[in-house]
């Protein structure tokens, strides 16, 4: 007959207790270690068989299941497959004398959580209750904990009047604790580091604004920035040893690099992790020429018009990528056989893996796919896409769930035991807008929603990074008075025709082409096989 932890009458049963089960056919010789568990406020089943074990599972809400291995009539492992098969999510922890491997290995094959040996001792069984049960609460609470340490420290930061390099260091520090409070139920430290961040992002344009235009007429010290980043970061590694491969994703942020990160580090190993400065706008048509050309988008316009398409004109905007780039290596005497490989669906990547072969024989390639881009404007059109992305976090977990099924996961995997260098970057990143500023223009107006040019813009200047002379920022000008205005923080611009249905289109999708740490501060990272 089962014994049972049984709720008084009278008295209603405490539904934040965590109900464990444990299946042993000696269990009465387990009493002491089931009132020890119950001392700990825990609420324990006891039952002597599997088939009771699944009989209680389907009658029960049951939080973890503690299963003898060896158990006459329906085995531990055969009961371990029908609860993963029926309750897969139930964490399973197997309890065995024996330490023959096979029986391990059956066991971990079976997908336990976790196995102890026999004889097994009360604080054993606790910790192996607390590390399935509430490992995920106790973590938590000690990062909610450890970033009320930190904030202060953040706070005095952003006080203190920091360079290019501090401004790197600090966004490092923010999207660390950006994904350690993920997992965190408490809404109010949520709101802190909410606030805290865009306290940075403030500061952030400021000093963005303030220091662009010195950095780009060479009359202060700038950061590694899209013009540069190829000839100081990737032309060093083509030494002729090994080949390498630079893979950028397009519209690919600093945070969902870090999310990703583990993924890549079961195949890859991390050499440098570096952030750099992208110019603005903050777009595939500036950042992303620049980066491979090594020349500002006024530059690229004057030494190579034919590789330029300005936004009136027709054409993509990109279409001259591969050619700029090697301009770029020639300009710098670097002579030597690189492809060029634009992934824009699953069939093209597909294809491309199939070349990886062929492609180890060449000195440089470069591979750019556009999925987090394309990620971006399918959630502004669509409502299904919108739920998927809902927030930051979401926007991370879609982009790992992408890259663990991608083609681009298995060109990593390839070269994970070859000698090549890998490169993962981008050429900008995205923030997700909430705050609209009224704007006019004609028709003539540029119709990015975080920067604006043209004739005609009606605006406020103290709403806007204003910049009323192109050739200061090295940008093209379409005509003899077009000003560049840029967004801050999480601004988008809207025009009051339409206003109310304009703004609500927008708001909460992710964009690009103004000011903000999310946009600007892009990853460079450098890796090798183990």
């Amino acid at each position: 007959m089962n014994q049972r932890s049984e709720t008084p009458k009278g008295r209603k049963a405490d539904t934040t207790q965590l109900s464990i089960l444990w299946a042993d056919d000696e269990i009465d010789l387990l009493k002491p270690h089931i009132l020890f568990l119950e001392e700990k406020g825990y609420r324990v089943i006891p039952v002597t068989s599997g088939s009771e074990a699944l009989d209680e599972l389907a009658e029960s809400n049951i939080d973890l299941v503690f299963l003898d291995e060896n158990m006459p009539g329906l085995s531990g492992l055969d009961t371990l497959s029908e609860i993963k098969r029926l309750y897969p999510r139930v964490p399973v922890i197997m309890i065995t004398k024996s330490e023959e491997e096979h029986i391990m290995d059956e066991a971990l094959g079976g997908k336990i959580s976790d196995y102890l040996i026999k004889p097994v001792n009360p604080n054993q069984i606790l910790l192996s209750v607390k590390k399935h049960t509430e490992a995920r609460r106790l973590v938590s609470e000690k990062s909610t904990f450890s970033y009320q340490q930190q904030f202060r420290d953040i706070s005095m930061r952003l006080s203190d009047r920091m360079d290019a390099g501090e401004w790197i260091e600090l966004y490092k520090k923010l999207v660390y604790w950006d994904l350690e409070l993920a997992a965190t139920q408490d809404d109010n430290i949520h709101d802190i580091f909410k606030s805290q961040k865009e306290e940075a992002n403030q500061l952030f344009c400021r000093f963005y604004e303030h220091n662009y235009i010195d950095w780009l007429n060479d009359t202060a010290e700038k950061p590694l920035m899209s013009p540069t980043v190829v000839r100081e970061r990737l032309f060093p590694l083509l030494d002729g040893k090994r080949p390498t491969f630079m893979i950028v994703i397009d519209n690919f942020r600093y945070d969902q690099w870090k999310y990703i990160q583990p993924l890549i580090e079961q195949y890859l190993r991390v050499e440098r992790d570096e952030i750099y400065y992208s110019i603005i706008p903050t777009t595939t048509q500036f950042a992303r020429n620049a980066m491979f050309s090594g020349l500002m988008p006024a530059e690229i316009e004057r030494k190579y018009p034919q590789y330029w398409v300005n936004e009136d004109e027709e054409g993509f905007k990109n279409q001259f990528e591969s050619e700029l780039m090697g301009e770029n290596l020639r300009r710098h005497g670097l002579t030597l056989k690189h492809t060029y490989n634009k992934v824009l669906n699953a069939q093209h990547g597909k294809r491309l893996v199939e070349s990886l072969p062929n492609l180890m024989n060449n000195q440089l390639n470069i591979i750019i796919y556009n999925f987090i881009d394309m990620l971006s404007h399918a959630r502004t059109d669509s409502n299904i896409v919108r739920e998927l992305a809902e927030d930051e976090r979401a926007y991370r977990s879609v982009t790992l769930s992408w890259m663990e099924y991608s083609p681009l996961l298995e060109v990593i995997k390839y070269l994970s035991d070859k000698d090549a260098n890998i490169v993962i970057t981008t050429d900008h990143g995205s923030v997700r807008i909430d705050n609209p500023v009224r704007i006019k223009g004609d028709r003539d107006i540029s119709v990015n929603l975080r920067y604006k040019q043209g004739r005609l813009i009606d605006y406020n200047p103290k709403q806007v990074f204003e910049v009323k002379e192109p050739r200061k920022i090295f940008l093209p000008k379409r005509y003899i008075t077009s000003p560049y205005i840029f967004a801050h923080n999480n601004d988008f611009f809207a025009y009051p025709n339409n206003y109310n249905q304009y703004v609500q289109y927008y708001m909460n999708t992710f964009q690009h082409g103004g000011i903000s740490m999310e946009e600007i501060l892009i990853p460079f990272v450098t890796l090798r096989s183990k």
